[in-house]
């Protein structure tokens, strides 16, 4: 067995010098070292050995072993480093080329402009509020003066899932619950930011969802002209200090008394600022106050809701909402830079 396991080594060593690559090797390795090669069918003999004799022929054994596994490997990292050289050589990079600049992406402009909105009114001392975008009609109508059957629930078509449940058409149902949720403790001064649904066709100025940021304050002595001062500050702050508002009166079932707001608003090209309807508002009615805990003899408030997408196509100049979903990259690319 000395003689086979030494004649093994010298005939394993000899092949070695004529293998030329990683896969020779490893069928090399395999013919003599796997659990089918030579000196695996050579150590199967030991059982016929003397006592004395398989400490002798299992120490020479290791010596073949490690003698073709160092040559083997020797082999192998020759092969490791000539790859190296010839992926070296073959994918040369020029280290003096310019860098290829990445794509900057931007915040989109609604996002932009919701967050600039929260900023003001945080500043002011309001703190936002949210909700779910799918509503009960109870939260979503009743509760903000909109009984089963009123007349005024023909001005919001409405996605209805089941008989009670619907795709919130406003952010107001957010006022409801945190008044809910306040217990009739005060103050209250919140605003709501979300997406919102209506059944509408979408055209250059309309769209079946959209952003509105609702406002609230409830306390004692809560005013009209707390009120106007509130959104003359926001409008200023948002579009400049030279900027007036106007309210005319108007009607919401959940308010009394209402009011539109217009700002001022010059067009490119204009030589006069005009004006321009931008948010509604008014005053708490006693009815909505009443069902969610507070006495309206003793607490007074005011509401207001923006529609996000007309501010965003004021400030940014943008003449169809469709933009702002289309997500076309020029578009988009522009605000990149700003």
């Amino acid at each position: 067995m000395r003689e086979r396991l030494e004649q093994l080594k010298a005939e394993a060593l000899e092949h070695l010098k004529s293998v030329a690559d990683a896969k020779q090797l490893d069928e090399l390795r395999v013919k003599y070292q796997g659990k089918k090669g030579k000196l695996t069918e050579i150590l199967r003999g030991m059982g016929g050995l003397s006592a004395e004799e398989r400490p002798v022929i299992g120490q020479l054994a290791n010596d073949v072993r490690d003698a073709i596994d160092s040559a083997i490997g020797a082999h192998n990292e020759r092969f490791e480093r000539e790859e190296t050289e010839r992926r070296l050589a073959s994918e040369t990079i020029d280290v003096t080329l310019p860098g290829r600049k990445m794509p900057r992406g931007a915040v989109h402009p609604l996002t932009r402009v919701i967050e600039e909105i929260e900023q003001i009114f945080i500043g002011m001392g309001y703190r936002i509020a949210e909700g779910p975008e799918v509503e009960t009609d109870y939260h979503n109508f009743e509760a903000l003066n909109l009984p089963k059957d009123h007349p005024a629930r023909d001005m919001q078509d409405s996605f209805y899932i089941t008989e009670d449940l619907l795709m919130r058409t406003q952010t107001s149902p957010v006022q409801v619950r945190t008044m809910e949720a306040m217990s009739g403790e005060v103050p209250v001064k919140v605003i709501c930011p979300g997406k919102v649904y209506r059944r509408d066709d979408d055209d250059a100025t309309h769209s079946f969802q959209f952003n509105q940021i609702e406002g609230l304050v409830i306390g004692k002595n809560i005013r009209m002209s707390d009120l106007k001062g509130t959104l003359l500050h926001f409008m200023q702050e948002l579009f400049g200090s030279d900027t007036q508002i106007r309210m005319r009166p108007s009607f919401f079932p959940f308010t009394e008394p209402s009011a539109e707001v217009d700002v001022t608003y010059k067009k490119k090209g204009a030589t006069e600022a005009g004006w321009l309807e931008v948010l509604g508002c008014g005053m708490v009615h006693p009815r909505v106050l009443e069902m969610s805990g507070y006495d309206p003899e003793k607490y007074s408030g005011f509401a207001f809701g923006i529609g996000v997408e007309r501010i965003a196509m004021l400030k940014y100049g943008v003449d169809d909402i469709r933009h702002f979903y289309n997500n076309d990259e020029r578009f988009l690319e522009q605000f990149a830079r700003q």
